[in-house]
């Protein structure tokens, strides 16, 4: 009898372990619990996805810098000599057909589209284009290049610049969507580690009771009080349990590899997770509708594709305004006032006259005109662009509806696995009760080991599927957090 007893006490204490509708089973005193948050923590500081997804934004901000370079002040300069025949009376000046110099700084002004420049221009020769002629020191002219007909309001530099610019909000938006998945990821290889865990556990505790009974049976077999045959229905149950555990053991190790790959340290360097860490409990709690439309209207502000959507209708309509300045002519006024350079030696400004110096009646001026008749290019491409704005528009419609029955399927999924749960516990609740009914015929003489192996089976199989609903119900809760843009950590 006392071999019944151990039997009774060991289902007493095994049965237990997995309905946390009951009293869970606390961790063993040689382990650590490495709760879901402490995990997601990890993730977000040191995992390298999370890492490369926060450069996005930087480099959306070197697109800013680039853009701004067509705003940079330029220096350029140019020379330009031709000599070509015999010198007359050893002047060499006199073989010199045209020797040329020329160099500006040019200083855009970003918010106005112009360009402010000064120039030095110096050319003499003997057969020197008059028009290109200069005082023998040189003519310096400062003016302004303006825009005053397509490219007033915008061009093509400030048309790049403010798509740069809105390019940062599109990032923000790939970035949040990144760090989303891998905590999706994440928290699906966390709870697969729970399941096989707890899978782990049942089947080990189970392979305890099936060696206990096996043991008790061949003692008994030596005394005569079974048949041998007993021993061999024990000794099949353990064998098989055992491959079972065999089997959960391989499960267990390659879920906690998956898990290791989330984990890194501050250094960049790989972590393994140790040994005598195990998950915590699945939570029981439920989602409320409340919070379902909470974040239906969360996702209708801040979900990261809908954040890309609008940033690329942003800049979309940029690039529209753009494209109807190029319908109106392109007129380009040019003018500066100009003054001869004077001498280097002091003695001499005082001897240049005035009216070579900056005055009103010392200019330059120029004006261009380019107007395409039929402007076809122009009208194409913005034709191009106003599709593009329709079919955002109608992406956008699309994308809403999809992020609001993406949230509602969750909650549905949800609700299905929190009623199966209920039901699977109480299933196992009764399993558990048939197993200690039939221990019970079997001290008795009024049943078979057979029978008490089969019911025990049963409800190591019933204590298997409630991990592996609560598991499901879990990566369910994090798939409506993605689906919904965020995550468990916002």
């Amino acid at each position: 009898m006392a071999f019944y007893k151990v039997i009774g006490l060991l289902i007493g204490l095994w049965s237990h372990v997995p309905s946390q509708a009951q009293t869970p089973a606390p961790p063993r005193p040689d382990t650590a619990v490495f709760t879901a948050a402490e995990f997601f923590e990890a993730v977000m500081q040191y995992h390298p996805l999370v890492r490369q997804a926060a450069l996005l934004p930087e480099e959306a901000r070197a697109d800013i810098m680039q853009a701004r370079g067509a705003f940079d002040p330029k220096l350029s300069a140019t020379y330009d000599r031709k000599e070509f025949g015999p010198q007359t009376n050893g002047d060499r000046l006199s073989s010199v057909y045209y020797n040329k110099w020329g160099s500006e700084l040019s200083v855009p002004v970003a918010p106005l589209g112009t360009d402010v420049k000064v120039t030095y221009d110096r050319a003499f020769g003997a057969k020197l284009n008059p028009e290109a002629t200069t005082p023998a020191t040189g003519l310096v002219g400062v003016g302004v290049n303006v825009p005053i007909g397509q490219t007033l309001l915008i061009d093509a530099r400030r048309n790049a610049l403010r798509q740069a610019r809105l390019g940062v909000n599109l990032a923000d938006a790939d970035r949040l969507k990144n760090i989303n998945k891998t905590l999706f990821d994440a928290a699906k290889a966390y709870w697969e580690w729970y399941l096989s865990y707890r899978s782990y556990r049942l089947i080990d505790e189970g392979l305890q009771l099936a060696d206990v009974r096996f043991q008790g049976t061949r003692q008994r077999a030596l005394v005569g009080e079974v048949a041998t045959i007993d021993t061999t229905e024990a000794l099949i149950t353990l064998q098989d349990r055992l491959v079972q555990r065999q089997q959960a053991e391989v499960d267990l190790q390659n879920a906690r590899l998956r898990l290791s790959a989330y984990l890194w340290a501050a250094n960049e360097q790989p972590i393994d997770l140790p040994g005598n860490v195990v998950p915590q409990l699945a939570p029981s709690s439920e989602i409320a509708n409340a919070t379902v439309q909470a974040l239906i209207n969360q996702a209708m502000q801040q979900h990261p594709e809908l954040l890309k959507l609008t940033a690329k209708t942003e800049q979309l309509r940029v690039e529209e305004r753009f494209r109807r300045a190029l319908l109106q002519p392109q007129i380009n006024l040019s003018a500066a006032l100009l003054s001869q350079t004077p001498p280097l030696l002091s003695a001499a400004v005082d001897q240049l006259p005035t009216y070579y110096s900056f005055r009103g009646d010392n200019y330059k001026i120029g004006l261009d005109v380019v107007f395409p008749l039929f402007l076809r290019k122009e009208r194409g491409k913005l034709k191009q662009v106003q599709i593009k704005g329709q079919q955002l528009v109608l992406e956008r419609q699309q994308t809403e509806r999809g992020i609001q029955n993406d949230i509602l399927a969750a909650r549905n999924e949800l609700q299905n696995l929190a009623r199966q749960i209920v039901v699977q516990e109480q299933t196992f609740i009764n399993q558990r009760r048939l197993v200690q009914a039939e221990q019970q015929k079997f001290g008795l003489g009024e049943s078979s080991l057979f029978l008490v192996n089969s019911r025990e089976s049963k409800l190591i199989d019933l204590g298997v599927k409630l991990e592996e609903l609560r598991t499901k119900y879990q990566k369910a809760l994090a798939n409506l957090w993605y689906v919904a843009g965020t995550n468990q950590m916002q």
